[in-house]
């Protein structure tokens, strides 16, 4: 369910997407002429994907098409118990909700580097707080466990980082430097891409 939601979103905004991506890319060239900076593509690729996965983030938490009914929920775990454990709505519900911030937490970690956890948890907190509040303004409900759910997410994702950042230290020069997170990044694009290819071509 949750890849569908992607594609069909994907689908949806590629054109803006395109035309973004050209944008972001031409001002970043020049952005690194101009203050004579070294071009890195690793690192460029990373600003793009964060701008881009925070995009897809909020085009997926205010699609009005996910609306299941409209409301406030305060009452904590209420949501989370009321689906059967294994049925779509309970992988969406649970396990979207903590996947779809795992990134999140992950780029904080990143960019921000905080020594503890508790500026991730109070950053995941707050926005996905304010995402709710928007949601219940466009007739979607408010829901107090998709906020904690998001939270948690945003920790795995911290945690994700700690993990590979301690892992990093420890791996060989080679695994650590800018040609080997340029090729991997270079394989990942070209796998996804495969994937969206022989996605729409199954469509069409």
């Amino acid at each position: 369910m949750i890849q569908n939601l992607i594609m069909k979103i994907i689908n949806n905004i590629w054109p803006m997407l395109v035309v973004f991506i050209v944008a972001i890319a031409m001002i970043r060239f020049f952005y690194l002429r101009n203050h004579r900076e070294r071009f890195c593509l690793h690192k460029e690729l990373s600003y793009l994907f964060s701008i881009i996965y925070i995009w897809l983030l909020f085009e997926i938490l205010t699609m009005t098409e996910l609306n299941s009914g409209s409301g406030i929920n305060l009452i904590p775990f209420s949501e989370i118990t009321r689906y059967e454990f294994g049925t779509t709505m309970f992988n969406y519900s649970i396990f979207g909700n903590i996947l779809i911030f795992v990134p999140f937490g992950y780029l904080i970690g990143e960019y921000v580097n905080p020594k503890q956890i508790w500026p991730v948890l109070i950053t995941t907190f707050v926005t996905s707080l304010t995402i709710e509040f928007v949601q219940l303004q466009i007739g979607r409900s408010f829901d107090i466990d998709d906020i904690l759910l998001n939270a948690l997410g945003g920790v795995i994702g911290y945690l994700l980082y700690i993990g590979l950042t301690a892992i990093g230290r420890h791996l060989p020069d080679f695994f650590k430097s800018d040609l080997f997170y340029n090729i991997l990044w270079i394989v990942v694009i070209v796998l996804f891409g495969i994937y969206i290819f022989g996605y729409w071509g199954v469509i069409f």
